[in-house]
């Protein structure tokens, strides 16, 4: 019995394709819609994963213990600032020292961003060799940034707490800032004027992953000088916006978080009962944001994708009904030699799936090679489920919506069929 019904699927599926290939132009017209679907499918699904990974990667670049601390909330926002946002006092190296002390906290350092200057204009960073840039990230930062593992030192020495306390003039370059001023030299030792004041360069960092491509600016995440924050606050004088990052002692992230908590609301003076007003995210909940977000474009993407299916669900029905008419009288044969109504339904169903999976397998190659092309651009790459979903979506477009037309094969009378010209 079942090497029976294997047969009458064997046999189902081969004049299927026969019937495919004997119509070639009108096959492919068909499954336009279904091969558009399939490949937005794969295009939507490895650009998000490979944000979703990229954003991850960087995030935790910082250590899973880490707690980012910000007067702004901290993640993905959308317009401007609320007033409350604004008015928020600054956090300050003081309370940086004061969470150092915490019995769950290892240590806690605060960042001075000194890429710009307190009205937005961009400082320069210039060369000996002549290059001129306002691209790169500089922060300023105290000696404690050696304890929290977010970089590692390949040549020189970190600067000391006797430097960061006596403002000396020197930094630690990223891998790119090295690369694009001191070509095919040693660095250490040279200088780079920033802000018009002249800086020693002590050491040198590791490259980074590169996030978005990479590419210099915002998105090198090697384009980054770190220089003592007394330096910092000389090139952005008067500037109080501080960023702080407090790295919890290992296995009491959740401690640590509590004993932060309590005390920046006591040295920042909140009421009892009232929000923050300071934000506070971890590597955690920051990666679990922008997952939300990113999933929310997937699942519109998705839905326009559906169209694309849809349509080429049309077209198969459409396109199915045209075949049982044009094979009334071979159908109206097959069915006087002993065929049942469940051999036509079993045809004309398995002609459908086999045209839209024809659809869905051109679109998973075609969605791999675009894929392949956008990654040499833009971090991608195609998860283990969206090509038996894709493949999957397209058989089941023709299961679906070549039922009807198969159900009406199936149930022509067969000396009506014999008749029809």
């Amino acid at each position: 019995m079942r090497r029976f019904v294997g047969t009458a699927f064997y046999e189902n599926v081969k004049m299927a394709f026969e019937t495919l290939i004997s119509h070639k132009l009108r096959s492919m017209l068909t499954v336009v819609g279904v091969v558009i679907g399939v490949v937005v499918v794969m295009l939507m699904s490895s650009v998000i994963s490979g944000i979703n990974v990229g954003v991850q990667k960087e995030i935790e670049s910082f250590g899973t213990n880490s707690i980012f601390l910000y007067k702004y909330e901290i993640g993905i926002s959308f317009g401007r600032r609320s007033r409350e946002e604004r008015m928020r006092p600054p956090l300050t190296i003081a309370d940086a020292e004061a969470l150092k002390e915490l019995p769950a906290i290892e240590t806690a350092v605060p960042f001075l961003d000194v890429s710009s200057n307190r009205w937005g204009n961009k400082i320069l960073v210039t060369g000996k060799n002549g290059k001129t840039s306002s691209s790169i990230n500089m922060q300023g930062t105290t000696a404690d940034l050696e304890k929290t593992n977010t970089e590692i030192l390949v040549k020189g020495r970190w600067f000391t707490q006797s430097e960061s306390e006596t403002k000396r003039d020197v930094a630690l370059i990223g891998d790119t800032v090295a690369n694009d001023y001191f070509p095919n030299q040693n660095p250490l030792g040279e200088k780079l004027e920033i802000g018009g004041r002249e800086f020693t360069i002590i050491g040198v960092l590791q490259k980074r992953e590169q996030f978005f491509g990479g590419g210099g600016g915002d998105n090198d995440q090697s384009n980054i000088i770190y220089m003592p924050l007394g330096s910092g606050m000389r090139i952005k004088p008067n500037s109080e916006d501080l960023f702080i990052l407090a790295i919890a002692e290992a296995g009491k992230l959740e401690e640590g978080k509590d004993q932060v908590q309590d005390l920046l609301r006591v040295r920042r003076q909140v009421p009892y009962g009232e929000p923050n007003n300071f934000s506070m995210a971890t590597a955690a909940s920051i990666i679990e944001q922008f997952q939300a977000i990113t999933q929310g474009v997937f699942i519109v993407m998705f839905v326009i994708s559906s169209v694309g299916l849809m349509i080429g669900g049309i077209g198969v029905m459409n396109i199915m009904l045209v075949s049982v008419t044009e094979r009334t009288r071979e159908i109206g044969i097959r069915k006087s030699i002993g065929a049942k109504k469940s051999d036509i339904l079993l045809q004309f169903l398995t002609e459908a799936a086999t045209l839209t999976g024809f659809g869905g397998v051109m679109g998973l190659l075609i969605g791999w090679f675009l894929t392949f092309l956008i990654a040499l651009f833009f971090p991608s790459y195609v998860p283990w489920w969206a090509p038996p979903l894709g493949f999957f979506a397209s058989v089941s477009i023709g299961v679906v919506f070549g039922l009807w037309p198969a159900w009406k094969a199936a149930r022509l009378d067969p000396i009506e069929s014999l008749r029809y010209e």
